[in-house]
């Protein structure tokens, strides 16, 4: 995941719309020697916070007054880039500090920061000083490189969605529209704070063993029952189990439980909770249907997708139809052989396969096939040997070194940050990374890549280098050669640090375009890429070892744990079409062909999936990617497809191969969002990545086909 870009995940509201694409710099003046969090000389203590926005609004007031001279094209795309350069840094070192400092009082410090530069961009956003200075340039720009003809064109086309061009009384409308989906989108996350939902279950021996670190204690009184009915009456506490049925304990007690009756219970309540979320969502829905009409466009879906390769929501509503057309047989046929499963373990009593048992019978499946362990797997993927295998896939491909720096005094926000350097032989130093993996309380929760500087040309022999963080939650001792993941963390580790190389190895003039600061149905391309690295045996075997013998992981364990990745993998496709198709449809035109949010989510399942709809429950009220990625949760799918086709015809033959590597990092990773998407996609495969339609672009999916087993005819 992205931080920002899914990061990404960032919403995309007025305040940050011409900077969308830059979030993460530190002044271009900043001394990295200095000691202060991230190397920010300012941040020596929480109160550094104010110094800094200050700074940073400070020195943008004095490039805003430049740009207002109207100087050459080339010098306000400079002067631009640099403001925000200087604001960006505050944005987003804020906004890492804010879900990642153990701090109270740094968090607290970074949130005011956060508000009062947001506050600024608000300004910079309505600056019709600005705006003006972006079309002179944009109508002078024709002798320049295409990388300041792009950036100019975008930062117009940026302050454009935020509506500039308006007159006053629609652009006030939008403002106050901006203000009222964020408000909204606050209000639907902390409802799933709030109303994570329970159930109580009695007795306590209806949970197994291995769930009760996930669940709390309760008690009821119960009369006591004895042979002598006319004695006086009594009550014991029986002993039972509260369980929250937040998204990880959910889907740990419904793969997990048994007990037919708990996972029902669980289901129905974990996807009926927050209720509130209900209205929430019909209100954001609605606020956004009205802010795109007044920039013109059909829907809020229209305005979303336009700027990406998709164009479109036609053209994305095309590519999802095709997809589920395709996987339908293949996910049918996982259905009966799971189905059939369940009746042979529970007798012909046990019917049909109900939404609460997919998930168990899943798992039960793949175990008793494979003969998976899942504690003998995590035996060969220590942290510490994955971190090194992060080490030999950059050596191999890319003839970089990647070695761990000391971290200045203050710099560090948690004593087991590391801080890796990416260094090349001939052209220095790259970059900077820094790994937080381990979970600890109030920490952010998932996993993801927070840029914290983006690189950018400053003269002819100076670069500014990129600074990225990779947020984990690894559980477990923190010692990284104790701690041992479970295949499916490995892989999340491989696909964030797909996005951090992005940002490592972009080599663009502006910042504007560094690294992940792209479209966002072509900024997930790399992650998805890198996640085939942790499926091939040949990438593993250098680094994938028993923590205690050496032994290298036997390539019959890895046969097995193959098989059971891809036996339902047609179901698991099917599903994050299913979300895609769900995201499309909400924020497409108003109103809603069924009348409001439920309504849709059931009849699309209905239509693209093979599972029941439960009346009464409302996935769609805790899943927040319809915050953060309005219109745009088809991007996974289309990254999913054009990582097929690269690793198909680029990678696959040999995954460690120098020639491969200097392919993607000289015709892909290096430009950042510098190029055009299309441009780098044909460039690096040449044959058919891709396919116009409707104006739009939509990934060939034969590769991703032919990797699945779904049928010739595609």
């Amino acid at each position: 995941m992205l931080w920002s870009s899914v990061t990404l995940a960032v919403a995309r509201n007025k305040t940050v719309q011409v900077f969308r694409h830059n979030l993460t710099l530190l002044l271009r003046r900043r001394n990295f020697s200095t000691t202060g969090l991230y190397g920010i000389s300012h941040l020596k203590s929480p109160k550094g916070f104010q110094s800094f926005v200050d700074e940073a609004i400070q020195r943008s007031g004095e490039l805003v007054s430049y740009i207002s001279t109207k100087p050459s094209a080339s010098e306000i795309m400079r002067a631009m880039d640099e403001i925000s350069d200087t604001v960006c840094s505050v944005v987003d070192s804020a906004e890492l500090c804010r879900q990642t400092h153990p701090n109270r009082e740094f968090v607290e410090e970074a949130d005011k920061a956060s508000m009062k530069i947001n506050e600024y961009l608000h300004y910079l956003n309505t600056s019709h000083d600005l705006y003006d200075a972006m079309k002179k340039a944009e109508q002078e720009c024709h002798m320049l490189s295409e990388e300041t003809q792009r950036g100019i064109k975008s930062l117009r086309v940026d302050m454009e969605r935020g509506g500039i061009h308006l007159c006053p009384e629609k652009l006030d409308r939008v403002n106050k529209l901006d203000i009222e989906i964020s408000h909204l989108c606050r209000e639907y996350t902390e409802n799933i704070v709030i109303d994570p939902g329970t159930v109580d279950i009695y007795p306590s021996s209806r949970i197994p063993k291995n769930l009760h670190h996930l669940v709390k204690p309760i008690y009821q009184s119960e009369p006591l029952i004895t042979k002598d009915l006319s004695g006086p009456k009594g009550t014991f506490n029986e002993r039972g189990f509260r369980i929250t049925t937040d998204p990880r304990t959910l889907d740990s007690v419904l793969q997990l439980s048994s007990d037919d009756e708990v996972r029902k219970m669980v289901y129905i309540r974990g996807n009926s909770v927050p209720h509130a979320n209900v209205d929430v969502l019909k209100r954001l829905i609605s606020a956004r249907d009205e802010q795109a009409q007044i920039m013109g466009c059909g829907s809020y879906a229209e305005l979303a997708v336009k700027p990406n390769m998709a164009s479109s929501p036609k053209v994305v509503m095309s590519f999802l139809l095709e997809m589920s057309k395709m996987v339908q047989a293949k996910s049918t046929e996982e259905l009966n052989l799971l189905t059939k499963f369940k009746r042979e373990k529970c007798g012909h009593s046990g019917g049909d396969l109900r939404p609460w048992d997919e998930a168990y019978y899943t798992t039960l499946m793949k175990s008793s096939l494979y003969k998976l362990d899942s504690s003998v797997v995590s035996s060969y993927f220590s942290l510490s040997n994955c971190i090194e295998g992060l080490k030999v896939l950059v050596k191999s491909l890319f003839g970089v070194t990647c070695h761990r720096i000391p971290l200045a005094p203050g710099e560090s926000w948690d004593p087991q940050v590391l801080k890796l350097c990416l260094h090349h032989p001939e052209e220095g130093d790259l970059g900077y990374l820094y790994l937080d993996l381990y979970s600890r309380k109030g920490k952010y929760p998932g996993c993801a890549h927070f840029a914290i500087k983006g690189g950018r040309r400053i003269s002819q022999t100076e670069y500014q280098l990129p600074i990225v963080a990779l947020v984990c939650n690894f559980s477990g001792s923190r010692n990284p050669s104790a701690v041992r993941l479970n295949h499916w963390e490995v892989e999340t580790l491989f696909h964030e640090f797909g996005h951090a190389l992005h940002s490592l190895l972009s080599r663009t003039d502006y910042q504007h375009f560094s690294g992940t600061r792209t479209v966002l149905d072509f900024a997930e391309i790399p992650s998805n890429l890198f996640e085939y690295y942790a499926w091939d045996y040949r990438v593993l075997k250098t680094f994938a070892r028993h923590y205690s013998t050496g032994e290298v992981i036997p390539r019959k364990l890895f046969e097995s744990m193959l098989g059971a990745k891809n036996m339902f993998a047609a179901t698991d496709l099917q599903r994050q079409i299913f979300y895609a198709l769900v995201d499309q449809t909400l924020f497409g035109e108003q109103p809603l062909p069924l009348g409001d949010s439920s309504s849709v989510v059931a009849e699309l399942k209905r239509k693209h999936t093979n599972l029941e709809h439960i009346e009464g429950t409302h996935w769609e009220a805790r899943f927040s990617h319809l915050l953060n990625y309005g219109a745009g949760y088809y991007s996974y799918l289309y990254a999913k497809c054009f990582a097929a086709t690269i690793w198909k015809k680029l990678c696959q033959e040999d995954p460690l191969s120098p020639i491969a590597g200097s392919a993607l990092r000289t015709k892909f990773l290096q430009h950042g969002g510098a190029r055009a998407p299309a441009v780098i996609l044909n460039d690096l495969v040449p044959d058919g990545i891709y396919r116009y339609y409707d104006g739009g672009i939509i990934p060939d999916i034969s590769s991703l086909c032919e990797e699945m087993e779904l049928g010739e005819e595609h």
